[in-house]
């Protein structure tokens, strides 16, 4: 991306991101990609960079582990991999072991699963592949400990036990010899130590001469001598030497291996490069979790559309003292390109125009950005920024010549492609003459198709901006009631600067305020008073809205409360209705099984007996069976015929009256009463029935449905 000035970065602050970003990494490589970050222009570098640090804010997110936490800078050890006759040391040796084995736990990590689950992650390894000989042929000469193994080659071996033996013995000499000159008292209290890589015993100085051996060295109180004992000397030469070879042939082995690894020096610096580019992602992908970013929507053409977006230097300062922070919500587009922010000091819209640009310049370098995930941006080709004083001594600028030396590159150099923020357009001039100028200048950047934020006090740019095609007002909320500002910016009008209310709320004496404000031409004086006015009345607006927008949400929070009480009752209806229906089956079903046992002990007995009368009284029970369920059957029937035109009221059984009789559920009407009994009236039939059987009943009133 192409900026203006060179100092866009400092002005923006991205160079507070990196440095945040650099404190995440682990690895030289991860530091170095991180303080050299680049701000991109084209979405197919934009892109996966944003999609790999999505990725894996989505691990951390998860608890997921991803095996990239060993830590290792190579660059050395690799470099000197790659020339000819260099010597790995066992150290570096098994720092290269460490980068294979970390190799090969990538590798086995991405299994089909999270290949499609972490697409662009796998990408940092598409190219390369894990190879297992550069471990087997570390292993092969190197034990867990790096130490060189006794079996990496058959003259090592032998070295090594040979080495042993002497040792061996040259320590039981060396011991026979301190318990001898100890007896005699001329051993210090020091017994034995070593000089110059050989064994000597500690003597008193005086007793130097009366012992056999070589004298290596005194103290410096020149009290103890220490001297090789003879016995010892011959031994301690065969051990020298044998240590020496030993020397010599564990470099020759490592000089061998590291000519066998130099075949994979390549292959060991891809390595590298994957180990520190996972390392980069995941510092990405830490600083997203701090700041709370997110990926939103990139396309490829200028376009801006932030929902809820926050400055993300400002969030992480808030988030230390417990302050909490106004999100921004705004759009340029073809329709609206320019926007044109207005409202008192100190009141947000230099942070709003801040935000914008930083966290453009965090998309286009691939960083996740604190947005709502909705939120659409687009590619910009160029950045240019105006804030704050640009007065040069150097060139004898002043701070209004260099506003218009910057305001002339930008008309000249601005396109389609291009994203400006110029804070207090027009300021350091005569307000009229500079006003002026402003407007030409945004007519210019707006002729030119160039999206940008302007801050600005000047009435004339508000009044331009309302009726300019491709330019919108905007203004940061403040609270008049107690003169605060509410660091909100509300889009579609112009604001007031609220110069006399700031000036009552610092406690400037009232007759200056009146005095002020007899200087100020009338119309001038109206249209602010207008603007205020307008920016209270929208404030009020927008909290009965918010109110509204509340009852809205409980009344729908009661509906949904009602309709889960109603479809749960429905349900208990439904399943008691269920138990019921299952119930009457139960029974049905018992019934059923209990007239087949009957049936197939009746069928069974009948074949079994011989005598008529046995098969006359079998007869007489299966007819007994069927023709009580017959019965039955007609007394339910006659009683759901009942019951569907009759109650039981119960009471006195009395002429007149109608009854239901118990054994067949038919209604009759009561002629007269004999003793315990009464003459009931069936139709035309008169039967006689005891009192004891009948039940006084009343006939239900039936609607108009049912009497049709």
């Amino acid at each position: 991306m192409k900026l203006f000035p060179e100092s866009a970065l400092m002005q923006l602050e991205f160079d507070k991101v990196k440095a945040l970003l650099t404190a995440h990494c682990q690895t030289s490589y991860a530091k170095s990609k991180a303080e050299q970050l680049r701000i991109h222009t084209r979405l197919t570098y934009i892109e996966p960079e944003l999609k790999q640090a999505n990725e894996y804010k989505l691990l951390l997110q998860s608890g997921n582990y991803f095996p990239n936490d060993t830590i290792l800078n190579l660059a050395g050890e690799l470099k000197l991999l790659g020339i000819p006759g260099a010597v790995l040391n066992e150290e570096q040796l098994m720092n290269i072991r460490k980068l294979a084995d970390a190799l090969k736990q990538i590798f086995h990590w991405f299994d089909a699963e999270r290949k499609i689950a972490y697409p662009t992650l796998l990408q940092v390894i598409a190219g390369s592949y894990y190879e297992k000989a550069i471990i087997l042929l570390i292993d092969d000469v190197l034990d867990e400990y790096g130490n060189v193994k006794d079996n990496a080659s058959k003259e090592l071996a032998q070295i090594r036990m040979s080495l042993a033996r002497n040792r061996s013995e040259l320590r039981r000499a060396f011991d026979r010899v301190v318990v001898k000159w100890n007896k005699s008292g001329y051993v210090s209290d020091i017994e034995e130590a070593f000089l110059n890589g050989r064994r000597v015993v500690a003597v008193h100085a005086e007793y130097k001469r009366q012992v056999k051996g070589i004298l290596l060295g005194e103290s410096d109180t020149r009290k103890t001598s220490f001297i090789e004992p003879e016995e010892t000397i011959e031994l301690n030469n065969d051990v020298f030497t044998l240590e020496h070879d030993e020397s010599r042939e564990v470099y020759r082995i490592l000089r061998e291996l590291t000519q066998q690894l130099a075949v994979y020096a390549f292959l060991l610096k891809d390595y590298h490069s994957i180990v520190g580019e996972y390392d980069f992602i995941r510092a990405k992908a830490k600083l997203a979790v701090d700041m709370v970013a997110g990926y939103p929507v990139v396309q490829d053409k200028a376009h801006v559309h932030l929902i809820h977006a926050f400055h993300p230097l400002l969030y992480l300062y808030n988030q230390k003292s417990g302050k909490p922070v106004m999100p921004v919500t705004l759009t340029l587009d073809d329709k609206n390109r320019i926007l044109v922010i207005s409202g008192p000091n100190a009141g947000g819209k230099t942070v709003t125009l801040k935000t914008v640009g930083l966290l453009q310049m965090m998309l286009q370098s691939g960083l996740l950005v604190p947005v709502h995930p909705h939120s659409q941006m687009g590619i910009f080709k160029q950045l240019m920024i105006h804030i704050g004083d640009t007065q040069s001594l150097e060139f004898e600028l002043s701070t209004y010549s260099s506003h218009l030396k910057n305001m002339k590159y930008l008309i000249e150099n601005a396109n389609g492609r291009t994203l400006f923020f110029i804070d207090e357009l027009g300021s350091g001039s005569d307000p009229h003459l500079g006003g002026a100028f402003a407007e030409v200048i945004m007519e210019e950047l707006a002729k030119k198709h160039a999206f940008g934020i302007v801050t600005t006090h000047y009435l004339n740019l508000k009044v331009m901006a309302n009726k300019t095609p491709g330019i919108i007002n905007a203004a940061m909320a403040f609270d008049e009631k107690n003169l605060l500002p509410l660091y909100k910016l509300i889009i579609g009008k112009p604001g007031s600067s609220y110069t006399f209310s700031i000036a009552e709320r610092i406690g400037m004496d009232p007759q200056l305020i009146a005095r002020a404000k007899t200087m100020v031409a009338e119309d001038h004086f109206s249209l602010d008073k207008l603007l205020n006015r307008a920016e209270q009345d929208i404030r009020r607006l927008e909290e009965k809205e918010k109110e509204l927008n509340k009852l809205l949400k409980e009344n729908d929070r009661l509906k949904k409360e009602m309709e889960h009480t109603l479809q749960h009752e429905k349900h208990r209806q439904q399943v008691e209705l269920l138990k019921q229906q299952n119930k009457i089956n139960e029974e049905r079903i018992a019934y059923l099984k209990d007239m087949e046992r009957k049936l197939k002990q009746i069928v069974f007995d009948w074949r079994r007996t011989e005598h008529q009368e046995d098969k006359t009284a079998l007869m007489k029970q299966l007819h007994a069976m069927l023709f009580k369920q017959k019965e039955k059957q007609v007394k339910e029937k006659a009683k759901k015929k009942f019951d569907s035109r009759y109650i039981e009221t119960g009471g006195e059984v009395k002429p007149g009256a109608k009854v239901r009789m118990i054994q067949n559920n038919q209604v009759g009407t009561v002629k007269e009463l004999r003793d315990k009994k009464a003459i009931v009236q069936l139709g035309v039939v008169p039967i006689t029935v005891e009192l004891k059987n009948l039940i006084v009943v009343q006939e239900k009133e039936m609607g108009d449905e049912e009497k049709v």
